[in-house]
């Protein structure tokens, strides 16, 4: 067990937890949501249905995920991070923040807003809706934003992958190993 003034060498078994369950989920919430509008008619209230499950757990999931780390303090980054590495490394991870809550918030506004969307459910069981007028006005500005917040997670996915891929075989530093179960520490330098 670290001190309070001694920082963890990885994250917490729960921060890991909760970053690879939500990271899984957006990845598949992203490829449902992009594959809705080619969807037939017949299988889309299913794949909406679907999308607006994953989409309340996301931000569930990433509520319980920003509480953690804000009580809990992650490992430092390695001490020769150039500057601007620690201000994306910092941009990217609040950024993820503001899309893994942002998004679920905006489509659940939209399906609150719209006049033509079914009642939410959340796997199967009533979910209120939040308290807005009903308009179809709104609820098609809501969805801009709610599809704009896709496309960017999308880019924070692939700044986030590409950065590790950095670290790994560029810099080859012990940054995955802090956040991978299992993996054993890297051997002193």
């Amino acid at each position: 067990m670290t001190s309070p003034a001694t920082p963890p060498a990885r994250y917490t078994a729960v921060a890991m937890a909760l970053h690879w369950i939500i990271a899984l989920a957006l990845i598949w919430q992203l490829t449902l949501g992009f594959s809705l509008e080619g969807l037939p008619r017949a299988e889309k209230g299913a794949a909406n249905a679907l999308h607006k499950s994953l989409g309340i757990t996301i931000l569930l999931l990433s509520l319980a995920r920003l509480g953690w780390r804000l009580t809990h303090r992650p490992p430092p980054l390695p001490a020769d991070l150039p500057g601007w590495e620690r201000f994306m490394a910092g941009l990217t991870h609040w950024g993820f923040y503001a899309i893994m809550i942002g998004a679920p918030l905006g489509g659940w506004a939209m399906s609150s807003a719209s006049t033509r969307a079914r009642p939410i459910e959340v796997w199967g069981a009533p979910w209120p809706s939040l308290p807005l007028p009903k308009s179809d006005a709104l609820a098609g500005q809501l969805y801009l934003g709610h599809a704009a917040a896709g496309y960017i997670a999308v880019a924070l996915i692939a700044l986030h992958i590409g950065a590790v891929v950095k670290h790994m075989f560029v810099d080859d530093n012990d940054v995955l190993w802090r956040m991978v179960p299992g993996l054993k520490p890297p051997p002193p330098s």
